[in-house]
């Protein structure tokens, strides 16, 4: 009881992406615990993927249509679920510090959903699939941490990320290699799955470009965190001291506005010290 009290004590003080990745361990080790009982009963299937793992034909989804959200939690071995989520770990979090919890969740579950969408169609459409077709499952986080990596590159290309051995390497390069990587393995095998994350990566880079486009302020959340309402003045007489102060608050918001603008194209490391200690001590108003 003291474990799993523990456990529920650490899921409500993580962070959304910490929560997304212990929800994924969790599922991924119900289905192994499956798998260990379908290997000592001798049965050759498994109740959790045969239920939640999105079929590749549409009367498949249209007897499960939950399936198009739920493969996005499932895995197939321990690298996969790995890979998955150290991804999740790394660009969730980045794109933590520019967006909120909730529009992470809407990245991921529609990312999943957007790329579903592509592995049916694919299957359905391109003849190569026709041998395929009934016996292919989707199942993966890939298509959901696609969307937050590409929405985020795309929102803020020119931000730079160090890497290891390779110095510092701008956030949209590292994207259109990611993408480039899906596309050209297609061939290879696991082509579903390359063709969902691509599906993913689309939805991302749509929704950013269409936000960008009709002028939606992605950054709105963190320009309220700086923002103060103003009170209505009691009086109607205004002093040369409110109006100063009322300058000062103006000008500090011009100013507010445009370092995060500055962020939002090339990213937070490239603020200057006073930039940064400006909008630190504004947070903290």
């Amino acid at each position: 009881m003291d474990i799993l009290e523990n456990i529920k004590i650490r899921f409500k003080k993580a962070n959304i992406v910490e929560q997304l990745i212990y929800i994924n361990l969790g599922v991924f080790f119900i289905v192994f615990l499956f798998n260990t009982f379908g290997f000592l009963f001798n049965v050759n299937s498994n109740f959790i993927v045969d239920w939640f793992a999105l079929p590749a034909t549409f009367d498949g989804l249209l007897s499960k249509p939950w399936t198009l959200i739920t493969y996005g939690f499932l895995h197939a071995s321990f690298l996969h679920i790995l890979l998955n989520l150290i991804a999740l770990f790394y660009f969730g979090n980045l794109f933590l510090e520019y967006f909120t919890p909730k529009q992470l969740i809407n990245f991921y579950v529609l990312g999943t959903v957007f790329g579903g969408i592509v592995f049916l169609l694919s299957y359905n459409i391109f003849p190569a699939f026709s041998n395929q077709i009934n016996q292919s499952i989707l199942l993966g986080a890939s298509a959901g941490i696609s969307a937050i990596f590409i929405g985020i590159a795309t929102y803020m290309p020119n931000y730079q990320l160090k890497l290891r051995f390779i110095g510092f390497i701008k956030l949209w390069h590292l994207a259109a290699i990611w993408v480039a990587l899906d596309v050209i393995q297609i061939p290879a095998g696991n082509a579903g799955g390359h063709l969902a994350h691509i599906g993913g990566a689309l939805f991302g880079f749509l929704f950013v470009s269409f936000a960008s486009n009709t002028k939606i302020d992605l950054l709105k959340p963190i320009r309220e965190l700086f923002s103060k309402k103003r009170k209505p003045l009691k009086t109607v007489h205004k002093s040369k001291n409110v109006r100063k102060k009322k300058d000062v608050k103006s000008n500090n918001q011009q100013q507010i506005d445009g370092i995060l603008d500055k962020i939002s194209k090339s990213g937070y490391d490239t603020l200057t010290k006073e930039e940064k200690a400006f909008l630190f001590k504004q947070g903290k108003k």
